[in-house]
């Protein structure tokens, strides 16, 4: 649908043409009759799909007539997210007089509280705890507050923003418009939403089922969070690298971790926050066709990804969410599906795991990577599953391999704290990075001959232990397989 036919005005529309967008994408066909015409709104849609023009179009048209106040206040989780969002907004509204202001936590307040006293605004983009401490310093007046935007709810509330959203509702006028997006509805996000909106309009583009097929291979991998890097450039080394995306947490770590594997010899695309749908198109391209081996994706731009037919999604960071972790997997819903889905977790992000197993059901089995030095502090590794890659069958002629392995990773004693899902996994012989789900399944096992023992000996220094962890490893394999460091 063209902007223009949706009833958008012409300065508006103006500054829609030059931002580059042309055409309407499907959810802001829908959002934005909705939006202009005063209703509540409850949408359903994933980052990537014109979210921010879905309720800033219809906004910024409403706030033409502009009475210096503040009238619309939009709430992100996060401090890039504001930043691109106040972008967006300016990109939109270049053609007009609207006044356009960001806030965040994590930037000096007094520079935010002088910037807002002198200059204020008609429409503001915040995270939660800024515009509480802006509005506690009577800075902010939300008397004349019309519009509220909640965008990316769900990230807000897992990450323990829902009290402080409960208080702004409180602060804001009642009879405000309120428009929430959100990939998914948690509970706690459900019990927000009902005191937020009155009678809203419900915009679902119909997301993907929340559940992955069978046919992905996964695996979580525990390693001190140090040594994550050392750890995923060993993965990579073991089999033929192609069609890989490695998410991390954050912008910093996605640029770090770019630019170690380019060193490293690999081809690289990286995609920041907030990358354009150009930008993603293209990276997913080059990858698919082959041109890039590797796309290092942070945490936000990865919501924005169609991960359907990625061979391998490597989770450098555990997800923050589980709904996250199972659009990564990117093939649900599809019976066909294959690839695999690694994760490396730290001990920091046991609880993590946990919850993502929750959600599915089930545990994912715990992998140690063959001859690398995890340099495990004593105590770390209590429980495990143990298999070897030796293509053979378990005893009875069960699959062993991963299957195997999450078999009895399910059957481990588990307390309070589960120690499957804490990472204390021992040493094991598993996957080195299966190019498909085949591969995978080829490297069938059994249960190790021997229980692993400790040594007796004592621990060289880290160097010394690194120089002649190969050699010693192939001299002795039953006692270095057995072993932990």
């Amino acid at each position: 649908m063209n902007f223009a036919s949706i009833g958008l005005p012409a300065a508006i529309l103006k500054g829609v043409r030059a931002a580059g967008l042309t055409e309407a994408t499907a959810l802001q066909s829908k959002a934005i009759p909705v939006v202009l015409a005063g209703n509540d709104l409850l949408g359903s849609a994933q980052a990537g799909s014109g979210k921010t023009a879905a309720y800033g179009l219809p906004i910024l048209s409403r706030l033409l007539d502009s009475s210096s106040r503040l009238r619309a206040i939009v709430l992100v989780p996060t401090r890039e997210m504001a930043q691109y969002v106040e972008t967006r907004m300016r990109d939109f509204a270049r053609f007009t007089d609207i006044r356009i202001g960001v806030v965040f936590t994590g930037a000096p307040l007094a520079a935010q509280e002088r910037s807002l006293r002198e200059q204020g605004v008609d429409l503001l983009v915040s995270t939660p705890g800024r515009l509480l401490e802006l509005h506690a310093r009577g800075v902010l007046n939300f008397a004349d507050v019309e519009i509220l935007v909640l965008d990316e709810a769900d990230r807000m509330v897992s990450l323990g923003l829902a009290p402080d959203l409960r208080k702004l509702l409180k602060l804001l006028p009642e009879t405000r418009q309120t428009v929430m997006f959100s990939v998914n509805m948690p509970p706690e996000l459900n019990r927000l939403a009902k005191e937020a909106l009155i009678e809203p309009v419900r915009v679902d583009l119909g997301l993907p089922t929340s559940k992955p097929t069978t046919g992905i291979t996964q695996a979580v991998y525990p390693v001190p969070g140090a040594l994550k890097s050392d750890l995923l450039d060993e993965m990579l080394s073991r089999a033929e690298v192609r069609s890989t995306v490695v998410v991390s947490r954050s912008r910093t770590a996605t640029e770090k971790l770019a630019k170690l594997l380019q060193r490293r010899g690999y081809a690289v695309a990286a995609l920041d926050d907030h990358p354009s749908q150009g930008e993603r198109d293209q990276a997913l391209e080059d990858l698919k066709r082959g041109r890039v081996q590797i796309l290092v994706a942070s945490n936000t731009s990865a919501r924005s990804l169609d991960m359907s037919g990625i061979a391998h999604v490597v989770n450098y960071d555990v997800p923050l969410t589980p709904e996250d972790y199972v659009h990564r997997l990117g093939r649900a819903g599809r019976p066909d599906a294959v690839g695999d889905a690694f994760t490396l977790m730290s001990p920091e992000e046991q609880k993590e795991v946990e919850a993502v197993e929750r959600f599915l059901g089930r545990a994912i089995p715990r992998v140690l990577l063959p001859d690398f030095d995890y340099d495990m502090t004593p105590g770390e590794p209590r429980h495990g599953a143990f298999f070897e890659e030796n293509g053979g069958r378990a005893p009875g002629g069960a699959r062993g391999g991963v299957s195997l392995a999450a078999t009895q990773i399910a059957a481990l004693p588990r307390s309070s704290g589960s120690d499957a899902a804490r990472g204390t996994a021992t040493p094991a012989r598993g996957p080195a990075f299966p190019a498909t789900r085949e591969a995978a399944r080829s490297n069938g096992a059994r249960p190790a001959k021997r229980p692993p023992v400790r040594s007796a000996a004592p621990r060289p220094s880290r160097p010394a232990a690194r120089v002649a962890s190969a050699g010693a490893r192939r001299a002795a394999p039953a006692r270095a397989r057995g072993h932990r460091r």
